[in-house]
């Protein structure tokens, strides 16, 4: 298993999602008093090593793996999502491509 990165900047990491989704008001939702008390519950003493704390930090960077890539992926389908029928030129133009063009003129193009 690869190692997992500190639970302090996997809290960081959630609560920076909570803000991109709710805005500047994610501290007064049910969801930031949650994870900051879960964070609390599970937090690491210097005499108890426990396998409990070890899954819900595993459980805490899964669910950051899965806020981050919701995001992503609502990224990606607003900048790739269908806007109705396309031209040639603009689906062309969306893959980096250009369209050929009739040498001397034949007047079929534009």
């Amino acid at each position: 298993m690869a190692s997992l990165s500190s639970p302090l900047r996997v809290c960081r990491g959630i609560l920076k999602e909570l803000r991109a989704i709710q805005g500047p008001s994610y501290k007064k939702s049910l969801a930031y008093s949650y994870v900051m008390d879960q964070f609390r519950k599970n937090k690491v003493t210097g005499e108890r090593y426990c396998r409990a704390q070890q899954e819900a930090h595993h459980a805490s960077h899964t669910y950051l793996c899965l806020l981050a890539s919701t995001r992503n992926h609502l990224a990606l389908h607003n900048l790739y999502h269908g806007k109705g029928e396309r031209s040639p030129e603009e689906v062309a133009n969306l893959v980096g491509l250009r369209l050929p063009t009739q040498p001397g003129g034949k007047g079929w193009e534009k």
